[in-house]
């Protein structure tokens, strides 16, 4: 029986997990010399050129020429800077940014703009938040010519227009083409790049994706080593071996961390008991379970539900 928890995508698993909350623009419009200079950001910057171009600015990176079309995404980003050409001085993106009217940010006259750029922030519950940003690289680029890159500049494009209207439903249309632009830019990564780390990489590997979309599709079900194997025809230390090499853990410790994401999310979301999240994730007896929790996530379930129940403090509420 496939669990109530469970679904069938790993992709869609952890983004469902993540409950991404996403805020877009205002969008800049600029012209002339100008550059600002942004702060950290957990945990997703997205965003991409409509036209124009200008200089990307990461920290411990190479500057990077945007171009029309193309888009990028930050992960966990350290300060960074967006700017028209590379000797221009940086300001604070923040006091420009609420000094937004319709949906926009100038710089320079309307004479002279040369760019539209649309940008966002993704940020995700923190419980689970690792099972996505410890995949990511800082930076991602898909130019315009690359196969996934007239996709998402459509997609820039939509979410630019979005931002630039007041329609009825604009802030459920704008997380929408959020996610679907961090569906899209994720497969742009795990095509651009030969061995991407973790799960994202190993759906592309036929026997480990066939294992992982195995166990996400009945997370409740007692998987063995042997099993898992002979679903991805492969030996068992051959797919223990391939398995840990493509994701970094062994098979059944992944299948206990994300029955434990499961169960963190379950929990804080207080939608069933513990002996129900026991049985929906495969173990015998709410013990067991209780155990398996505690070892990973490094207090009981009951002391995590009754933290989660606690309203954030001003102090630590990021929102």
């Amino acid at each position: 029986m496939t669990s109530v928890l469970g679904f069938r995508d790993p992709v869609a698993d952890a983004i469902g997990l993540l409950r991404p909350r996403t805020v877009i623009g205002p969008t800049l419009r600029a012209g002339g010399e100008w550059a600002l200079r942004f702060d950290t950001f957990l945990h997703v910057r997205i965003g991409g050129l409509v036209r124009g171009t200008c200089w990307l600015i990461l920290e411990g990176h190479d500057p990077v020429l945007l171009r029309e079309g193309d888009t990028f995404m930050l992960g966990n980003p350290p300060p960074y800077v967006l700017a028209s050409t590379l000797d221009a001085s940086p300001r604070p993106a923040e006091p420009v940014w609420r000094g937004a009217e319709g949906g926009s940010v100038r710089i320079g006259s309307e004479s002279e703009e040369d760019l539209y750029l649309c940008v966002g922030h993704i940020a995700f519950d923190d419980a689970n938040a690792t099972l996505l940003t410890d995949l990511l690289p800082p930076l991602v680029i898909v130019r315009a010519a690359d196969p996934h890159g007239t996709q998402l500049a459509q997609l820039i494009d939509l979410l630019a227009i979005e931002v630039g209207i007041a329609a009825a439903g604009g802030p459920l249309v704008q997380n929408h083409l959020a996610q679907i632009l961090l569906v899209h830019m994720l497969r742009a990564h795990a095509a651009q790049t030969d061995r991407p780390t973790g799960w994202l990489g190993a759906l592309n590997e036929d026997g480990i994706g066939t294992a992982l979309r195995a166990v996400h599709a009945d997370v409740a079900h007692s998987w063995s080593l042997k099993e898992l194997a002979e679903l991805s025809h492969m030996s068992r230390s051959a797919f223990a071996q391939t398995f840990k090499t493509h994701v970094g853990v062994p098979p059944l410790e992944y299948l206990i961390q994300w029955r434990m994401s499961l169960a963190r999310d379950a929990l804080a979301r207080d939608t069933m008991s513990i002996s129900e999240l026991a049985r929906s994730t495969g173990y015998r007896s709410e013990s067991a379970f209780s155990t398996a929790f505690s070892r990973v996530v490094g207090s009981s379930p009951a002391q995590f539900r009754n933290e989660a129940r606690q309203p954030p403090s001003p102090a630590t509420n990021r929102e």
